[in-house]
């Protein structure tokens, strides 16, 4: 069964960081529970930060075992109209775009 979401960057910081609320918290871990799937975007924010090595070790793992989805030409080409279309950053576009292009559920959060 292939994973039904796509998590966003502050998604996985928060949850990991246990940031987001209970309720939340519970729909991520259901989620997490069965195996997680990002950008390629999302890996490189989630650990382009310098932390602690215990929080740096946690977010490495956590990236190893998920599924990293790559920058494809369908992502490109959606991402380039979705920046077409609304004021929104690359990074974000890119996500989204990404979600687009496998028809999978986008989870994000503001924290």
């Amino acid at each position: 069964m292939e994973p039904e979401y796509l998590l966003d960057s502050n998604v996985i910081i928060g949850y990991l960081a246990g940031k987001i609320p209970p309720v939340g918290m519970k729909a991520i871990s259901d989620i997490v529970d069965k195996k997680c799937q990002f950008s390629v975007i999302s890996q490189i924010e989630v650990l382009r930060f310098n932390d602690t090595p215990e929080n740096e070790q946690a977010l490495a793992e956590f990236v190893s075992n998920s599924i990293i989805l790559p920058l494809t030409d369908t992502v490109a080409v959606r991402t380039i109209a979705l920046c077409k279309q609304s004021k929104i950053k690359l990074p974000d576009a890119i996500i989204a775009a990404t979600a687009l292009a496998l028809t999978v559920r986008g989870c994000t959060a503001l924290l």
